[in-house]
C-alpha cells in the first residue's frame, strides 16, 4: 500500500496548488501551476540505472487513476530489474515514429516552424513550390526513404519547364531536409552534392530592369487612354510613388490619407514585412480620388473586375496584378518602335534612375523606393526621411507632368536658355 489516497489527490487538485508528492517505490504525482488551473496532474516514476538518476512519464491524472498508475509503476521496476531503461526505451521510439513520418509531415512541420521568420512574399512562393510541386511527388513518402535519385528526378521534370523555378523548388526542397536533420527526423539531407545546373543547364539570363527615357515616357503618356481609365490611373500611380504592383493591386481606402497627402502600405502588402508610408504628390492624390470614383464604394483601390475572379474568392477582392502585365504588353504592341517592352516592375527602376538623373541623393532614393538598407547604415539609422521623399517625389512628379502635358522640363530654380539656331 502506497501513501497516497484517491481522497488526497482529489483534495489536491480542488485546492489548485503545484504539488509533488510521493508514494512510494518511485512513483511521483506532480501538479505543475499550469496543471492545477487544468485540474490534472503526472504520475512520473523516479529510479536509477546504471547509477544515474532517471524519469518516466507513465501518464496524466485524473485519466489514469491511482490504482492503475501503481500498476504501471511495478510493471517498469521488473523491467528495471530485467536491464532494461524505460524511459530511453520511449525515447527511442519516440525518435522511430519520428522517422517513419511521411514527407508530407515533415513539409508540414518546416513550414510552421520557418515561415514565421520569412518575408511574406517569401512564404507565399515557397508555400505555392511546396504544396503545388514538391508535395505531389514526395508527400507519401518516408521522410528517410526519400533519395537523391528521387531529388534529382523532381528537378528534372520542373526544369523542363523553367529552370529558375527548379532552382526555387530546390531550394525549398533542401531546407525542408536541413529541418528534417536538425529534428533528426532523417539522417541526411539528400539533396546534398546535387546542382540543378548539372540536372538542367544553366538557366536564361535573368532579364535586365530597363529604364524608360524621357523621350519613351513622352509617349507613353498620350496612348495611356487607349488601355482604359484605371489602368491608366495604375501606371501613373505607380511611376510617381515607385511602388510595388502588388503593393497598388492589394491597396484598400483605408489607407490612404487624403489630407496627409499620404499611402499606408501595411506589412502584409510589403515586400519587407514592414509597414511603409508613401509621401504622395498632389498629382497622385488627385488620381487617387479618381480611382476612388472609379471603384464604386469598394474598399480596394484597384477592386477585381471579373465576376469569375470575385465567384473564385467566394467574396469581394482586389485587382489581379498579372492582368496589368498583360495590359502593357497590349500598350506596347500599339507604341511599336516608340517604346521597348516593360513590365510594372520596369517603372520602379525607371523611377529609381530617374529619381538619380534629377539629383536626388542616393540613401534618399533608396528609401523612396522602400529598399531595405543593409550594413551599418540598416542597424543605426532609423529616420524615415519623410520630408525628403516628398520632396523627391514632388520633384519626380513635377518632371512626369512635363512629359504627359509634351512641356519642357525645367528644374525648379533653373532657367530655359534656347539652344543657338533654334526658335522658342
Amino acid at each position: 500500500m502506497g501513501n497516497l489516497t484517491d481522497i488526497a489527490l482529489r483534495a489536491w487538485i480542488k485546492a489548485g496548488q503545484p504539488v509533488a508528492k510521493a508514494d512510494g517505490g518511485g512513483l511521483t504525482f506532480t501538479m505543475s501551476a499550469h496543471q492545477s488551473r487544468q485540474r490534472g496532474g503526472t504520475w512520473v516514476l523516479r529510479y536509477r540505472f546504471g547509477g544515474k538518476p532517471r524519469e518516466l512519464t507513465l501518464g496524466r491524472y485524473p485519466d489514469i487513476s491511482l490504482a492503475v498508475a501503481r500498476q504501471l509503476a511495478a510493471e517498469m521496476r521488473v523491467k528495471i530489474t530485467q536491464g532494461a531503461d524505460p524511459a530511453r526505451d520511449k525515447q527511442r521510439g519516440k525518435i522511430e515514429r519520428a522517422a517513419a513520418q511521411d514527407f508530407r509531415v515533415l513539409a508540414s512541420d518546416y513550414m510552421d516552424k520557418a515561415f514565421p521568420r520569412l518575408a511574406g512574399t517569401t512564404v507565399k512562393q515557397r508555400r505555392q513550390h511546396i504544396e503545388g510541386v514538391i508535395l505531389p511527388k514526395l508527400g507519401s513518402l518516408p521522410a528517410r526513404e526519400v533519395t537523391g535519385a528521387d531529388v534529382v528526378a523532381l528537378i528534372e521534370s520542373v526544369g523542363a519547364k523553367s529552370v529558375n523555378v527548379a532552382e526555387l523548388v530546390f531550394t525549398a526542397l533542401s531546407e525542408i531536409f536541413k529541418h528534417g536533420v536538425a529534428r533528426r527526423v532523417v539522417t541526411a539531407n539528400p539533396c546534398a552534392g546535387i546542382s540543378v545546373s548539372a540536372i538542367c543547364g544553366k538557366p536564361e539570363p535573368r532579364r535586365k530592369r530597363l529604364m524608360l527615357t524621357e523621350a519613351e515616357l513622352r509617349a507613353i503618356f498620350p496612348a495611356l487612354p487607349s488601355i482604359g481609365r484605371e489602368n491608366a490611373l495604375a501606371v501613373k500611380v505607380l511611376l510617381v510613388t515607385c511602388a510595388r504592383v502588388g503593393e497598388l493591386t492589394r491597396a484598400e481606402w483605408l489607407h490612404v490619407d487624403f489630407q496627409a497627402g499620404e499611402w499606408f502600405i501595411p506589412d502584409e502588402n510589403s515586400k519587407t514585412g514592414k509597414g511603409f508610408t508613401v509621401p504622395l504628390p498632389p498629382c497622385a492624390v488627385g488620381w487617387f480620388r479618381e480611382l476612388e470614383e472609379l471603384a464604386c464604394g469598394s474598399r480596394f483601390v484597384m477592386p477585381a473586375r471579373q465576376q469569375r475572379r470575385i465567384a473564385s474568392h467566394g467574396q469581394e477582392t482586389h485587382f489581379e496584378q498579372r492582368a496589368l502585365n498583360a495590359i502593357l504588353h497590349k500598350l506596347c504592341d500599339r507604341l511599336g518602335d516608340t517604346c521597348r517592352r516593360f513590365t510594372p516592375h520596369d517603372l520602379r527602376s525607371t523611377a529609381r534612375s530617374h529619381l538619380a538623373a534629377l539629383g536626388v541623393p542616393v540613401l534618399i532614393a533608396e528609401r523612396c523606393l522602400n529598399h531595405a538598407l543593409g550594413g551599418l547604415v540598416a542597424v543605426y539609422d532609423q529616420h524615415d526621411y519623410m520630408t525628403e521623399r516628398r520632396a523627391a517625389l514632388n520633384l519626380w512628379a513635377g518632371f512626369l507632368l512635363a512629359c504627359e502635358a509634351g512641356r519642357e522640363w525645367v528644374a525648379p530654380g533653373s532657367k530655359v536658355v534656347p539652344i543657338r539656331g533654334r526658335t522658342t
